[in-house]
């Protein structure tokens, strides 16, 4: 029994469930940026090339023999998803960015006195004042 509470306490710690929460939200992301690039981004480079898909580029290194597949080296495949991965990289860069620069913003602003803090300062003004009379 000590082995289930011990795994329900690591499957809950904060860290367990931020790592699934960011693998599930990257897994769509990506989905979402490769529908970008596809859906987006690549027909409109295809139209500035003169209509090329580069998904379907690819050079030939064996033919197709009867019901054998011909063999391709489908490095226009490679080059949409090199393009994925800039895209992706650059949109977690400025993701990254903008947490950084609102973490410093954070750490700049000045932390207001607790509660605490205040009484004592109020504490020590009156042992002061009760000094010099």
């Amino acid at each position: 029994m000590s082995m289930l509470k011990e795994f329900r306490e690591f499957a809950m710690k904060g860290n367990v469930v931020d790592l699934a929460v960011g693998v599930i939200i990257g897994g769509a992301f990506g989905k979402i940026v490769s529908s970008l690039v596809a859906d987006v981004f690549m027909p409109v480079l295809g139209l500035i090339t003169g209509g090329i898909n580069f998904a379907d580029m690819a050079i030939t290194l064996k033919e197709a023999e009867g019901k054998t597949p011909a063999v391709l080296l489908a490095y226009g495949k490679f080059l949409q998803n090199t393009f994925d991965f800039i895209i992706v990289a650059f949109a977690i860069f400025l993701l990254v960015k903008g947490i950084n620069s609102l973490k410093r913003k954070q750490e700049a602003a000045p932390a207001a006195p607790s509660a605490q803090e205040v009484l004592l300062t109020e504490i020590r003004d009156l042992l002061k004042a009760q000094q010099k009379s």
